[in-house]
């Protein structure tokens, strides 16, 4: 299970971070991606972490503003959000994949995902 928080209304340029606590598995073996889904729209890549967190990707409109992270200890996944813009406006979703040490950047290669979290930029 996928329970991600942490979002709401702010203001542009302000900071938000995102969590994603997982239960029910080993966290440490599943590669987790950070989607989001503006409405109209199709859901999209933002950010992915391997399992070990050696490797991350992100999507270009968020490269240098947007940091995923993870506490393998706490099962906890992170994406932290500076500079937010409007167009950042959007659910946000975390994704689960039981895996080898790589990160995955489209929604069909993830197994579990969590409900959503809003987040909402305005000017």
């Amino acid at each position: 299970q996928l329970q991600a928080s942490g979002g709401g209304l702010v203001q542009a340029r302000d900071s938000l971070r995102l969590s994603c606590v997982v239960s029910g598995g080993t966290f440490s073996l599943y590669a987790m991606g950070w989607f989001r889904q503006a409405p109209g729209k199709e859901r999209e890549f933002v950010a992915a972490i391997s399992r070990i967190a050696s490797r991350t990707e992100y999507a270009d409109s968020v490269k240098g503003r947007f940091t995923i992270s993870r506490d393998n200890a706490k099962n906890t996944l992170y994406l932290q959000i500076t500079s937010l813009k409007p167009e950042d406006t959007a659910v946000y979703y975390c994704a689960a994949r039981f895996g080898v040490n790589v990160y995955y950047l489209y929604t069909k290669d993830y197994d579990y995902w969590g409900q959503g979290t809003q987040v909402t930029v305005s000017s």
